[in-house]
């Protein structure tokens, strides 16, 4: 029902809209607690607490609290920290009596799996000045230390989190994580599990767009080289083979097709547009951020010199940059086994403050730069700049 949270906050405003997309959550967490269940020969109903994170739209979703009014001025959801339910009453398929929490959130845009990345990755606790950066659908972006959080957010899309591109998949079985290209132009990947390619997460997207670009498959500007290596004329264009048919699980070509470039492209220069503009509003330059932590679906790892080399990370010593995964999930568990971890997250909710970047008249401009590869200002990646040969 929509691959973003506004048009699903439209659909839940139709006539049985909510009730629906509740369903729908309720059943998918259901067949992922099953499948859990079942691998680790746990008795279902004998789960006794369960935690939830998501963005704040996705909690009012899956505990059926009305959405619309996150989305009007001056955007207020209806709770950012919900009671505890049991489970029962919400329909997940464990104890019946079992406690459900919900990550807290600090506003509309910010919500609860943010809070459980600064807790997975600790920068609360600690005095250095650190950025955390999650690329996920809303792309968020946190900056402060134990004293001080101040966030954002900002419509990146869900090409990071394998939505939205035509071989794009989630971190899954099968998933492409890691390219290689050669100097003759051969391409080499990894999947997850070592399985026949079925898709590319989002690490092997950022890998396949920097290899081309270092390798000369891909212009500066984001578009496919007629005649390189690779590319080839597909039904709608120039496309990129990444796995044939014959290699792959689902005996179709893999490909990366001009129209997954741009969604890709846009997906990158929102993520870094919003850290920019964080910081500057901040008097904060990026040189400053002494540690930057990235979190979000990418997968196992993410090559963070080829997220540099492609503008969606800022270009810091690479020593700076720590992926901690999936934060959202890492924080929950720590949340459900430890009552101090609870309260840090509660803590962390109430710590940062959000700053509006539709205010901002500046993030377009930032937005705009940040759709070249690495980006318009070669000041501003002068590692990526040096990588590539560009002066």
């Amino acid at each position: 029902h929509g691959e973003d949270v506004i048009t699903r906050i439209i659909h839940a405003s139709e006539p049985g809209g909510l009730e629906q997309l509740r369903a729908h959550i309720v059943d998918e967490l259901n067949v992922l607690v099953g499948s859990l269940a079942l691998d680790h020969h746990v008795n279902r109903h004998d789960i006794v607490a369960a935690v939830v994170a998501g963005n704040t739209t996705m909690i009012h979703l899956f505990l059926g609290l009305p959405p619309a009014e996150i989305r009007r001025e001056p955007y207020v959801p209806v709770a950012t920290a919900p009671l505890v339910y049991h489970a029962g009453d919400i329909g997940l398929r464990i104890h019946a009596r079992a406690v459900i929490g919900c990550m807290p959130g600090s506003g509309s845009y910010v919500g609860g799996d943010i809070s459980a990345d600064v807790l997975a990755s600790g920068m609360d606790r600690r005095p250095e000045l650190a950025m955390l950066i999650d690329a996920g659908t809303n792309g968020e972006t946190v900056i402060g230390d134990r004293d001080f959080l101040v966030c954002c957010a900002c419509s990146a899309g869900p090409a990071f989190e394998g939505g939205g591109t035509s071989c794009g998949m989630r971190a899954a079985h099968g998933a492409i994580s890691h390219v290689q290209m050669s100097a003759d132009g051969d391409l080499g990947y990894e999947t997850i599990d070592a399985s026949p390619p079925r898709g590319i997460c989002g690490s092997g997207l950022v890998e396949l767009l920097a290899e081309q670009l270092r390798g000369g498959t891909l212009d500066r500007s984001g578009h496919l080289r007629p005649g390189a290596p690779l590319v080839r004329e597909g039904p709608d264009g120039p496309e990129a083979l990444v796995a044939p048919a014959d290699d792959t699980a689902t005996g179709e070509d893999i490909v990366l097709t001009e129209a997954d470039l741009e969604i890709v492209l846009r997906s990158k220069a929102a993520v870094y547009a919003g850290a920019s503009v964080l910081a500057r509003r901040l008097g904060i330059d990026m040189s400053e951020i002494e540690r930057v932590y990235v979190a979000g679906g990418f997968g196992t790892s993410l090559d963070v010199e080829k997220a540099m080399l492609i503008g969606l990370l800022p270009d810091v010593p690479p020593e700076r940059v720590t992926f901690i995964g999936n934060g959202s999930v890492s924080g929950a568990r720590m949340a459900l086994l430890s009552r101090d971890a609870w309260q840090r997250a509660a803590d962390v909710a109430g710590m940062m403050t959000y700053r509006d970047l539709s205010a901002d008249g500046s993030f377009m401009d930032e937005y705009t730069g940040a759709l070249f590869l690495p980006h318009t200002d070669s000041d501003r990646f002068p590692r990526a700049h040096a990588a590539l040969g560009v002066a």
